[in-house]
């Protein structure tokens, strides 16, 4: 385990609900190739914080790398709907092109 995923292990243990560290703790188990651990991380992130689509394409490629597409698939076409109701519509398109690709 890296030790940025032990510090930010130990900011969620003292603020559970902290949103902008549980996105960065998701974002190291991910890069540390943890997808369980990050999946886990992304879910908890979004039933608290009000993502704007980002989240999504990390959740879609970590479901990708575990080999669960529909979960994956899910997860982008949600993630096109967030991102543009926020004002994000680059995003959207580059989910509409993954899912195009699946």
């Amino acid at each position: 385990m890296s030790n940025r995923i032990e510090v930010f292990e130990n900011m969620i243990a003292a603020d559970p609900d902290n949103t902008m560290v549980l996105f960065g703790l998701a974002n190291e188990y991910l890069k540390d190739g943890n997808n369980e651990k990050g999946i886990e991380t992304l879910l908890n992130y979004l039933e608290k914080g009000d993502d704007e689509g980002a989240a999504y394409g990390m959740l879609a490629t970590a479901y990708e790398e575990t080999g669960e597409t529909e979960k994956a698939r899910a997860a982008l076409e949600r993630g096109i709907g967030i991102s543009l109701s926020h004002g994000h519509p680059t995003m959207a398109g580059e989910y509409r092109e993954r899912l195009e690709n699946f």
